[in-house]
């Protein structure tokens, strides 16, 4: 599949699984929401999670976006880069996290608590680069 079309099928959508890899080998498969922009998804993570913890190790992942139907999907190969965590409520890190939430959701009620949060959860924002793609877009 070309990968320009594979990544135009995936900016019009947020949902997909995460693949990543174990220490054995074996994959590791998280639900996660994304946002994809000039060819980069970003997406928001926890230090404390196991698809976190394997991206450290290794950064090859692996992205599955589903389609309106079984017959529509992209798989993305590439790799992640990861942000430092994020440890202050105005850090760069939790300014990025504003801006992805923003994209996504559009103004939250409570910025303050917001950033708290972004910091007492122990988020960071990985940036997952494709390289490849596989997949369906039939009707």
């Amino acid at each position: 599949m070309d990968l320009h079309d594979a990544l135009a099928f995936a900016t019009a959508r947020r949902n997909a699984i995460l693949t990543t890899l174990r220490r054995d080998g074996r994959p590791q498969q998280s639900m996660i929401f994304y946002r994809l922009e000039e060819g980069v998804a970003t997406i928001s993570l926890t230090a404390d999670r196991a698809k976190t913890k394997n991206l450290t190790r290794d950064p090859r992942a692996t992205l599955f976006i589903p389609g309106d139907h079984v017959f529509s999907w992209v798989c993305l190969d590439g790799t992640v880069a990861l942000s430092p965590v994020a440890t202050d409520p105005h850090d760069a890190v939790v300014e990025e996290l504003v801006a992805y939430y923003r994209a996504a959701n559009g103004e939250h009620e409570d910025w303050d608590s917001f950033r708290a949060a972004m910091v007492a959860e122990g988020r960071l924002v990985a940036h997952f680069t494709a390289t490849s793609a596989t997949g369906l877009l039939g009707d």
